[in-house]
């Protein structure tokens, strides 16, 4: 069985770009992504608008994925049209250059850390320090980890936290931000104004509204499912951050596509230098990589993930918030019949 290094290492014949994929890819789906866009606007009839605009989001989902392979230097690298191409995207879609590829990397690098901040992913507090937690902190705590949140992802995740907590936390280190906000309410405006609130509602609001909340999710039940698990900082691994850590969604055809094999979450923690499309060639190709902890779209499984609050030392699994409240009862009970 490989392990740690020697794991790493047998990842390394697929973290070897194909160019011609990777432009292959990334052309697809930009034309797509335009196409099903312009589809909002001039397609003959209400349904076909609202179809496209569904589309467009499954694009937008897509292409942010594949400019997540590039902010990781894995595709296009030093590709002076790429970089063009991706930055102007990635303005786009409210993920402001200062503080997308920091906060991610700083995600990848403390991967189910229980005490490092949480930069670039959900924070995990453990049952003893939420139950000695203040009512606020609880509150902010429950409410990042909430559905809503994730439904609302468009305001909450990158409106209000890459682009305004950012701007205003540092706003010299992080002045693009504003930059960003100013030109997405700008072509808001400018398609309200100029082609109505339905075009403005199907080319630019669902889509952004869709695609965020699907990231969002996306991101959420990466790691937080069923199995996970979580480890003090001296005790913390990099392979088994990835491997324990980082779930694998298994997904119909559709959903891979539109994901860009982002539901390979295991291995792309484990070396992210894999190119979206070499991800299932290495899973078939490595025996300890076939083995992770599965979740997938199913309601059921998206249930199972949203209610995981807090981790649990004692049974080394997250908890939610009804088993929480069952072990402070019991421990009150006990507590004050000791006491009497």
């Amino acid at each position: 069985m490989l392990e740690g290094k020697e794991l790493i290492l047998a990842t390394k014949p697929f973290a070897k770009e194909i160019r011609w994929k990777s432009w292959f890819h990334t052309i697809i789906a930009f034309s797509l992504l335009i196409a099903f866009l312009l589809g909002t606007y001039f397609s003959p009839n209400i349904a076909g608008r609202i179809i496209c605009s569904f589309f467009s989001a499954m694009l937008l989902s897509r292409v942010f994925i594949i400019f997540h392979d590039f902010q990781h230097h894995t595709i296009l690298h030093k590709s002076f049209l790429a970089e063009i191409l991706f930055t102007i995207f990635g303005i786009y879609m409210i993920t402001p250059p200062s503080i997308w590829k920091r906060s991610h990397d700083h995600h990848h690098n403390n991967n189910a850390k229980l005490y490092s901040a949480s930069i670039g992913s959900y924070p995990i507090m453990t049952r003893q320090k939420f139950m000695e937690a203040s009512k606020n902190e609880r509150f902010f705590y429950l409410a990042v980890r909430h559905p809503l949140n994730m439904f609302f992802a468009y305001f909450t995740t990158f409106i209000y936290g890459m682009c305004i907590q950012s701007f205003l936390s540092s706003f010299r280190r992080h002045w693009d931000s504003l930059v960003v906000l100013i030109i997405h309410f700008a072509i808001a405006v400018f398609l309200f104004v100029q082609f109505g609130w339905l075009t403005w509602f199907l080319t630019f609001f669902l889509p952004f509204f869709i695609s965020h909340m699907l990231g969002a999710y996306l991101f959420y039940a990466q790691h937080n499912f069923p199995g996970v698990v979580f480890s003090n900082n001296t005790d913390w691994n990099y392979t088994n951050a990835a491997l324990k850590s980082s779930s694998y969604m298994k997904m119909n055809m559709f959903w891979k596509w539109v994901t860009a094999n982002i539901g390979y979450h295991h291995i792309h923690h484990l070396n992210s230098r894999i190119p979206f499309y070499r991800l299932p060639e290495a899973m078939a190709a490595i025996p300890e990589l076939q083995t992770p902890t599965v979740t997938t779209l199913n309601p059921g499984d998206i249930v199972s993930c949203l209610k995981l609050k807090v981790w649990d030392p004692d049974q080394n699994k997250m908890i939610g918030y009804s088993e929480m409240e069952t072990q402070r009862r019991v421990f009150f009970f006990f507590w004050r019949s000791v006491k009497v």
